[in-house]
Formats: C-alpha cells, sequence, structure tokens
C-alpha cells in the first residue's frame, strides 16, 4: 500500500512538472509576442516620424545615437517639450465629441 502511494506521488509530480513546463512557456511565448509587438511599433513610429525609411541600420544607429545625445543633455527641454505634447492630446480630445 505505501508504495502504491508514493507512485501516485511521484506520478502526481510529474504531471505537475509537465503542466509547469507548458505555462512557462506559455508565458514565455507571449512575453517574446509583446516584446516583438512592442518593436515593430517603435520601429514604424520612428520612420513615420524621421522619415527615413532607406537609412542603413548603421546610419539609424548613429541617428539614434545623436538623438539620444541631445536628449540626454537637454533632458529639461524635452521633458518640458514631451509634456506640452501631452496635454494637447489632452486637450485636442476633450474637444472632440464622441
Amino acid at each position: 500500500m505505501p508504495n502504491e502511494e508514493l507512485q501516485k506521488m511521484k506520478d502526481r509530480i510529474k504531471v505537475l512538472e509537465q503542466k509547469k513546463r507548458v505555462l512557462e512557456h506559455k508565458v514565455s511565448n507571449e512575453a517574446r509576442r509583446e516584446r516583438t509587438r512592442r518593436l515593430i511599433q517603435k520601429g514604424a513610429l520612428l520612420e513615420k516620424y524621421l522619415e527615413e525609411e532607406s537609412l542603413s541600420l548603421k546610419d539609424t544607429e548613429n541617428l539614434l545615437k545623436v538623438l539620444a545625445n541631445f536628449k540626454n543633455k537637454n533632458k529639461e527641454y524635452v521633458i518640458r517639450q514631451i509634456k506640452s505634447l501631452d496635454e494637447e492630446v489632452i486637450k485636442n480630445n476633450k474637444m472632440k465629441p464622441f
């Protein structure tokens, strides 16, 4: 009888470990999909606002380095500009009828 119980517990552990692996795989896939979506969205915004579709990957990286350098040297200015844009969006959304 104790051997049967032990075997049942071992079987139960195997089943739970398999369920755990399946769930971990599912979580990993979901995180990867979310990251891929976010990267695609950011890349689309880069092309939309910078209008530089023809730049090579290296040139795009260099452009982003220049922009990052500007942002880091002018943090307060950049923060003010972002807040200004956010306020404009909020203002425009309040004026639009539903």
